[in-house]
């Protein structure tokens, strides 16, 4: 990652930093959580994507000069304040959820342990990459979900710049994307990218059905050993494309004894219509392996009601509604000061939403063995950490927890009767990095393999079933105590 993405901030990130220096703050030890209160489009969790580039970013910091600061700290009363940041590295200790982790509102993706400046100037540029990760992984997911044929990410031109195609492309493929055409991606993560062929290059041979003709010929004889896709909408699709398409084939000597796959991309009109008359087509000339590859603007409401008019489409290629997380663009997710000095502190709001949990957390994911489905995932519990539900989840020992919202709402898990793991794992401590890497594919694999535990009300698109998702009571009585003193404080202000 450039090392410029570490100063992607605002600048009262900074204002903030000189007066912590100035008063004496500055090495007060913080925890900031970041999480997020509500999915988009209704979903009842998102799916973790950006904690990898969470990490390079915290460990570029302080590899800019002086002058570096001057440019946006300029003036002798921050002289002080520029010199200790060209000398600041973080010494710090961050844990995160692994990408491809589902997470659930309110629980703590990444936690930031560490003096106060360093912890809060990482507030805005870590908010800009798992905002985006998260929103474009979170819709992949829903797409993904939609059927169960493979989808490829093609949105790059869609994004909101390079860097935005390059890391939403990685995210979509941990949210279930099969592939992505964009190059960059799989040169960083060690993927192939995808592609196909563009209506110019049919164009390119003069506009008429003898140039698409010779289009796809000079197409499969160039890239013969590849997987071959031929582009049949340019000007007919059924009346002079899928025909052409046929014949070339035929012509070049591909049938369904081709080793690397063939088919055709329909990228306009009536996809339900035209791939049964397609699939009919290529069926009768004997070409029953070809596949049909659709694109047009889809997203996931579009590839169910496809698929429930009987659609013969076998794979679908996906741009702008992943790439841009196009009908819930922007993700929620925040970054509070929950603990300084080792005291818990919260944000009081007028919203209610807005309330965080205070203190140091941890989360934990119960695991039920059920002897019919296997491991289930039945809750999870943010707890403050060594607190006595923390303590009793790892040693295995009876718990309860409550519905912070209805108290009548409980679950006891019986000694025995559970196993569990922790959500936030460290991956830099005391300034070193120390996650476990991971390839894009295993991430991929770990959330195929999350969504697989959840019960499948819980993963469908519309209404799904709210999984269980708490805090500790240790956690619930330390927020209200906060709370209440605040509150009596409040009551008994004046400035008469």
């Amino acid at each position: 990652m450039d090392k410029y993405y570490s100063y992607c901030s605002d600048k009262y990130q900074y204002t903030m930093g000189k007066s912590f220096l100035d008063c004496g703050k500055a090495e007060e030890i913080a925890v900031f959580n970041l999480f997020y209160r509500k999915a988009p489009e209704n979903n009842n969790w998102a799916v973790v994507s950006g904690t990898q580039e969470i990490i390079d970013l915290v460990l570029n910091l302080g590899t800019m000069p002086e002058d570096f600061y001057e440019k946006f700290l300029p003036g002798e009363e921050y002289a002080e304040f520029r010199k200790y940041l060209s000398t600041l590295k973080f010494t710090g200790n961050v844990y995160a959820m692994r990408e491809g982790e589902i997470a659930f509102p309110n629980q703590p993706i990444v936690i930031v342990e560490a003096p106060l400046v360093q912890a809060q100037i990482l507030e805005t540029p870590m908010l800009c990459i798992m905002n985006h990760q998260m929103a474009v992984a979170t819709k992949a997911s829903r797409v993904c979900r939609a059927t169960d044929h493979p989808v490829s990410e093609f949105g790059s031109r869609r994004a909101h710049g390079p860097w935005a195609a390059i890391y939403g492309a990685k995210a979509a493929i941990i949210a279930g994307c099969a592939s992505s055409s964009n190059i960059i991606t799989g040169v960083f993560n060690g993927v192939p990218s995808t592609g196909t062929m563009a209506h110019s290059f049919v164009t390119s041979y003069g506009s008429s059905v003898e140039g698409e003709h010779q289009a796809f010929c000079d197409y499969i004889k160039t890239h013969r050993g590849e997987n071959l896709i031929l582009l049949i909408d340019t000007y007919d699709t059924l009346r002079c494309g899928v025909l052409n398409a046929i014949r070339s084939f035929k012509e070049n000597g591909i049938d369904d004894n081709y080793p690397y796959g063939y088919g055709i991309r329909l990228d306009s009109g009536d996809l339900a219509y035209l791939s049964v008359k397609v699939r009919e087509i290529l069926d009768a000339h004997g070409l029953k392996n070809c596949k049909i590859f659709a694109t047009n603007s889809l997203d996931e409401y579009l590839i169910s009601d496809l698929e429930r008019q009987g659609a013969r489409i076998d794979s679908y290629g996906v741009g702008d509604a992943i790439a841009t997380s196009k009908a819930a663009p922007c993700f929620g997710n925040v970054y509070k000061l929950v603990q300084l000095g080792g005291e818990p502190v919260l944000k009081r709001s007028e919203d209610t939403i807005k309330l965080i949990n205070p203190g140091f957390q941890i989360t934990y994911r119960i695991i039920v063995n059920d002897p019919a489905l296997g491991e289930r995932f039945k809750a999870d519990v943010t707890c403050m950490r060594g607190d006595y539900t923390s303590r009793s989840i790892e040693a295995g020992e009876e718990f309860t927890i409550y519905d912070e919202q209805d108290r009548f709402k409980h679950k006891t898990f019986e000694k025995g009767s559970y196993s569990w793991r922790k959500m936030q794992l460290p991956v830099i401590q005391d300034g070193k990095r120390c996650e476990v890497p991971h390839t894009l594919q295993e991430k991929k694999t770990f959330y195929k393999d999350n969504l697989m535990h959840f019960s499948p009300t819980e993963t469908r698109l519309i209404n799904p079933h709210y999984y269980k998702v708490d805090i500790s009571e240790e956690l619930r009585a330390e927020k209200i105590q906060i709370l209440e003193r605040i509150n009596s404080q409040i009551e008994a202000f004046s400035i008469d």
